[in-house]
Parts: C-alpha cells; sequence; structure tokens
C-alpha cells in the first residue's frame, strides 16, 4: 500500500476520533450543567477544538444548545476556526498537502 494512503488513513481515523470525543465531551459537560455539577473546564473542551474536534464540537453545541449564550467561550472558539481555515488554506496554497 502507498505510504500517502495510509498516512491519509490514519489521519482520517484521527480526526473522526477526536470529533467523536469532542461531541461527548461538549454533551457530558451539559448534562453536568443540568445536575448543577463539576463541570469539565473551557480549556478542556477548547482544547478537542485545537487538535482537530471543531466538527463534533460544533454539532454537539448546536444538538444540546450548550456553550451557545456564552460570548467569552464562542470568541475563543471562533478564533481557534478561524486560524484552522487559514491554517488550511495555506498549506494548499503553498503545496503542503498533496490533493
Amino acid at each position: 500500500m502507498n505510504l500517502y494512503f495510509t498516512q491519509m488513513n490514519l489521519f482520517l481515523y484521527f480526526f473522526f476520533l477526536v470529533n467523536i470525543v469532542a461531541f461527548i465531551t461538549i454533551a457530558y459537560d451539559k448534562q453536568l450543567a443540568i445536575k448543577n455539577k463539576n463541570r469539565i473546564s473551557e480549556k478542556t473542551l477548547l482544547a478537542w477544538v485545537v487538535i482537530g474536534g471543531t466538527i463534533g464540537s460544533s454539532l454537539a453545541m448546536s444538538i444540546f444548545r450548550h456553550k451557545t449564550a456564552k460570548t467569552s467561550y464562542l470568541l475563543k472558539f471562533f478564533g481557534i476556526v478561524t486560524l484552522q481555515i487559514i491554517t488550511i488554506i495555506a498549506l494548499f496554497y503553498f503545496d503542503l498537502i498533496p490533493l
């Protein structure tokens, strides 16, 4: 098997797993909030976004309506998303990601 495809498969598995964990983490934090229990820190929630869980976090935020009204969290969240988009565009622009 071609090394490129092996690396791409590993990346896709990682991406899928990180997004599942990010989704579950937001959902679990919502349940903790409802029960007035100790919560998952914003740093932890945002760390999952930084390492690639943007889609999973976004879906969970929408489905569970969690963290959608907290401006300080949303600013950080969308700041990370913006940096991710800029990074992806730059990687393609400078041909660092083969098509």
